[in-house]
């Protein structure tokens, strides 16, 4: 796994460096002084993962992270707290604090390790974005990483899609085509030319116009399924 280390501090980034020398698992391919350095560096070096200081001269780690199209597996390294709550919103796999100790940045690694075994050979292959997968939404100037678990609909707006997860629902530039054939239809389901429903948020159906069906969200949310769907909706669900 490719390791950007992004802190403006030298002595920082050397001693990080030494802490992850044991890890066999993890390959530290450069280091970036400043947001900045870090954009160039991941256009070049095209990490798998950052150790990202969050508090840095000009730009601050989360704002870098917000000039991304596509962001790596990332894992904060500060010494404040203050920004625990924030880093978290941001769906990081883990904020570590100044000084680091052997011990936590080990509980770090083997998460990055189970992280990686959970991924099946044929995932990798489709390239399938499934439940447990986590990407980055921006809309604007806000930014989340979003595990898709907690993505309950998909909702068609021309050529964009809005998406819903918890009180947010923000408007990305995608087809619902293009999400329909990377999204794990196991989980995700085109319930009509407007809607892609997540199955587990499902609470209840009943019968509806023309053969068709309508699914009640977990959150109150309604959708109606179209008659073609409907069908492959029963062959899918039934025993």
């Amino acid at each position: 796994m490719k390791a950007l280390i992004i802190d403006d501090e030298r002595l920082a980034r050397t001693e990080l460096k030494r802490l992850l020398t044991p890890f066999k698992e993890i390959n530290v391919v450069g280091e970036a002084v400043n947001a900045d350095d870090a954009l160039e560096k991941i256009q070049e070096l095209k990490p798998d993962l950052l150790f990202l200081d969050i508090q840095m001269p000009g730009k601050t780690g989360f704002e870098m992270l917000e000039e991304l199209d596509s962001v790596p597996t990332v894992i904060f390294v500060t010494a404040y707290d203050e920004y625990a709550i924030k880093a978290f919103d941001y769906n990081a796999l883990d904020y570590l604090l100044k000084p680091i100790e052997p011990n936590r940045l080990e509980e770090t690694v083997n998460k990055l390790i189970e992280k990686k075994r959970k991924k099946t050979i044929s995932e990798l292959d489709k390239n399938t974005l499934t439940e447990g997968d986590q990407v980055f939404v921006k809309d604007g100037e806000k930014c989340w990483f979003v595990k898709l678990e907690n993505v309950r609909l998909f909702e068609s707006e021309g050529n964009y899609v809005r998406i819903y997860f918890g009180e947010n629902k923000p408007l990305i530039l995608r087809t619902l085509n293009y999400l329909d054939e990377r999204l794990d239809d196991k989980t995700f389901f085109r319930a009509n030319r407007k809607h892609i429903v997540n199955l587990k948020w499902i609470a209840s159906i009943e019968p509806w116009l023309n053969g068709g069906l309508l699914v009640k969200l977990k959150d109150g949310q309604k959708v109606e399924v179209s008659r073609r769907q409907a069908i492959k909706f029963k062959d899918m669900l039934s025993l």
